[in-house]
């Protein structure tokens, strides 16, 4: 998930502390909070939410999808309208997918 995503919510991002920007920028507490991938993939989907760009393998929609949504819970990001909808939408083909995540500290 972008960086931009922080400074995109209203939810509190915009009070956060240096500390826990910094926090956010560098979880490797969970798996799916860093993704080591290609440079074209980083550049292809720079800070799109999954209402603008997913990975182009799409059997791999549902494990990006859920990370997504465990990272936006853990630390209490929120969704846009357009990014609820694509989510929302990804999810309808995920029946077995189960959403995890602990709060941020």
């Amino acid at each position: 998930m972008a960086r931009s995503e922080q400074r995109s919510s209203p939810a509190n991002a915009s009070r956060w502390t240096a500390a826990r920007r910094e926090a956010y920028a560098n979880d490797l507490a969970t798996p799916t909070s860093l993704i080591a991938v290609t440079a074209r993939s980083n550049r292809a989907k720079a800070d799109k939410d999954p209402a603008d760009w997913l990975p182009q393998a799409a059997g791999y929609h549902c494990a990006y999808v859920t990370g997504w949504v465990e990272t936006k819970l853990r630390w209490g990001l929120a969704a846009d309208d357009r990014e609820r909808a694509a989510l929302l939408a990804v999810a309808e083909e995920c029946p077995g997918a189960t959403i995890s995540y602990q709060t941020a500290p």
